[in-house]
């Protein structure tokens, strides 16, 4: 069972090396340590694409955070990926299911404290979010219904390999 609930904020080319990579892998920003240190395995991450405001993935930490700040994503503001935690995909919408999260946003506990108009600044100050546990599960809910309209597409995504191709 999950501890935290997590939503990494991503930028579109961040979100798409970490689905290229079969959402095995995910960096975070060493700019709030303490945030990273919370992160056990276990935890739910929901993705957020910053720059196109969608929800695109769910995942589940499976493992403890550590030490890794290999340039193989692309750096978002002053901070680098400092720390990386393993990861298993759940749920993850094709390019075109993805959810616009001005539809949901806005009945998400999380975003209350900012103006209607204004929620997306809830996602702004950082790229990970601690999240009440009714807010992931209703984006999830919704990713899931999502799903289920298309079913013959894989979900998880399963990530390349030699093997695999071959």
């Amino acid at each position: 069972m999950a501890k935290n609930y997590w939503m990494m904020v991503t930028s579109p080319e961040n979100y798409l090396i970490t689905k290229q990579m079969g959402f095995t892998a995910q960096p975070l920003k060493g700019q709030h340590p303490r945030k990273v240190q919370r992160v056990e395995p276990g935890d739910r991450i929901l993705f957020y694409i910053g720059g196109d405001r969608l929800f695109g993935a769910t995942a589940t930490v499976i493992s403890k955070y550590f030490e890794d700040s290999t340039p193989t994503w692309r750096k978002e503001g002053s901070s680098d990926w400092k720390y990386r935690v393993q990861i298993k995909p759940a749920i993850v919408l094709d390019e075109e299911q993805q959810i616009d999260a001005k539809q949901l946003a806005p009945r998400l506990d999380y975003v209350r404290r900012w103006a209607p108009e204004d929620w997306y600044m809830a996602f702004a100050q950082s790229n990970l979010h601690l999240l009440p546990k009714k807010d992931f599960l209703l984006v999830e809910e919704e990713m899931r219904k999502l799903r289920s309209r298309n079913p013959q597409r894989p979900s998880p995504v399963q990530p390349v390999t030699t093997a695999s191709i071959c």
